[in-house]
């Protein structure tokens, strides 16, 4: 007896979009909000997402895009504008003026999580399409006029046709990898040293960032709300998370902090503990064919100025604005112009 041959769903849009973290629902957001149909196509669940710890430093071109984007009105009502940040060295403390500097310019102290949901929410409002769940996500003929993205969903094989498609998954997804490696070029570099981090529900040791040299390595005093610290010190590569009890933890950040700030640093059970490595990693071209690279798929940066995700937001201001010419003035030219 034949086997019965499992169907193929086939689906179509104008711009596939791989993950759904914040370069991808950014994308997705200015695509829609401009009339350009957009389907995310997502590996995880909508809860695995939120629950990730990320960065929470926007800069001025990030909150700028939230705005255009029409997402900003609780980043506004909620996020902690900062001017400046200190940082301590040789016993003592000297402000960076950042407005002063910049000409205006500040930054915003607003979670990633809270940026990725209200994302989701706004996508969910619009019904913008979200595959969640999809395995076996695989990227075809980017080199071609005709590329698609093939998952499973539900047991379904999902064919999905486009014209072009943004690779948003990160530094492990599929993007980069359905590139030939012959084509790449990568720079890199590893670091001898990580980040241990820890969040905990206390108030903030300082009112702005604080970046501490020391004999015993780095420490930053960070934040994520007026009542959510997060907290980095110095380690070696060989570190291990569990060896390091919050005692430990606060015992250590206190004695890298100079004395009027470990004076009022207040201590409290983590929330969230972890060891982040350090290094740099540069991919280019961050394209190929019509297949573009963003956020992390295509350059990983250490977390020290919180980069990582801004430098996401400009890959997303970029691609977006070619990909307005192309559908609105037929400016395929600048195609080749993203990377």
């Amino acid at each position: 007896m034949a086997g019965i041959k499992n169907r193929t769903i086939a689906m179509k849009t104008q711009v596939a979009i791989i993950g759904s973290g914040p370069s991808g629902l950014l994308l997705g957001q200015l695509l829609q909000r401009a009339g350009i149909d957009n389907v995310i196509v997502e590996r995880k669940d909508p809860d695995y997402i939120l629950s990730r710890i990320r960065a929470g430093v926007l800069e001025q071109g990030m909150t700028d895009l939230l705005r255009e984007a029409g997402v900003s009105e609780r980043m506004d009502a909620e996020g902690l504008i900062h001017d400046g940040f200190e940082l301590a060295f040789d016993g003592r403390c000297e402000r960076i003026d950042l407005k002063t500097l910049t000409g205006g310019r500040t930054v915003m102290v607003y979670g990633q999580t809270e940026v990725t949901r209200d994302l989701m929410a706004a996508r969910a409002a619009a019904g913008a399409m979200t595959v969640y769940d999809a395995s076996d996500v695989n990227i075809h003929d980017p080199k071609t006029d005709s590329p698609y993205v093939t998952f499973v969903k539900d047991g379904e094989t999902v064919r999905l046709d486009c014209d072009y498609i943004a690779g948003c998954d990160g530094f492990h997804g599929v993007s980069r990898q359905s590139i030939p490696s012959e084509t790449l070029k990568i720079f890199e570099r590893v670091y001898p040293f990580g980040w241990l981090g820890v969040l905990a529900d206390t108030p903030p040791v300082n009112e702005e960032l604080v970046y501490a040299n020391h004999p015993r390595g780095f420490a930053l005093c960070s934040m994520r709300s007026a009542i959510r610290t997060r907290y980095y010190v110095q380690v070696s590569a060989e570190e291990k998370v569990e060896d390091w009890s919050d005692e430990r933890f606060w015992t250590e950040l206190k004695a890298r902090l100079l004395e009027h700030l470990a004076d009022r640093l207040v201590t409290g059970p983590s929330i969230e503990k972890s060891i982040a490595p350090l290094r740099s990693f540069v991919v280019e071209p961050m394209q190929y064919g019509r297949l573009f690279l963003l956020g992390d798929a295509a350059h990983i940066v250490p977390p020290t100025g919180a980069k990582g995700l801004n430098l996401a937001a400009s890959d997303v201001s970029t691609l977006y604005r070619i990909l307005l010419k192309v559908y609105r003035e037929g400016r395929t030219d600048l195609l080749e112009k993203y990377s």
